[in-house]
């Protein structure tokens, strides 16, 4: 099974709705207010073949803070709730790639624990209405509601756009494996222990 999901949260500083299927084919709309934000996660719904339907209003008069921040908290606790047991997945993924001067690798483990890990230059300044450094926030937050490892390194580039592209694409191949069927190994559990959180 691989239903499409639809979640919601709302608070003082946003509302948010978000229709998404994990192995789609990479179809997405996004109607946040940032465009920049809506690039990114493009990258992450086309490389990842992770399908996505958008909706976002939030506090931007202030930041753009609240708005990422629990868009990672709502995507990364939906991710983990349609693993469910994570029986056939691979629960591993990893990629590296150029884009243009930059290249970078992401690894992610879906072992049901948080840790988040960037090492590369300082992410600063802004795009538009979005400040650089909102993307740690992001991949932070994802990978704690999300309950998984994530590394991200940039070996070299200097570009800050596509250092930035580089990382979301990345990020979408990496899930795109670790959510992907082992089709040697459909029916098991990954891990020695017999179970994942």
């Amino acid at each position: 099974m691989n239903p499409k999901m639809k979640e919601s949260r709302k608070t003082s500083e946003t509302e948010i709705s978000l229709e998404m299927k994990l192995r789609g084919s990479g179809v997405y709309h996004f109607d946040t207010e940032i465009p920049f934000f809506d690039h990114m996660l493009s990258h992450i719904s086309k490389h990842g073949n992770i399908d996505m339907n958008l909706f976002l209003r939030g506090d931007i008069g202030i930041d753009c803070h609240h708005s990422v921040e629990d868009t990672a908290i709502l995507m990364g606790g939906m991710i983990h709730t349609a693993l469910g047991d994570k029986k056939g997945i691979r629960r591993y993924g990893h990629f590296t790639l150029p884009m243009d001067e930059v290249l970078c690798t992401v690894a992610l483990d879906f072992g049901g624990r948080y840790a988040f890990h960037y090492t590369g230059p300082d992410l600063v300044g802004k795009f538009g209405i979005y400040d650089a450094e909102l993307t740690q926030e992001f991949l932070s937050k994802l990978a704690m509601n999300a309950k998984m490892n994530l590394h991200v390194l940039i070996h070299y580039g200097k570009n800050r756009h596509h250092i930035h592209e580089a990382i979301f694409k990345c990020l979408g191949r990496a899930l795109r494996e670790a959510i992907s069927i082992d089709t040697q190994n459909p029916e098991a559990i990954p891990s020695t222990k017999g179970i994942l959180e």
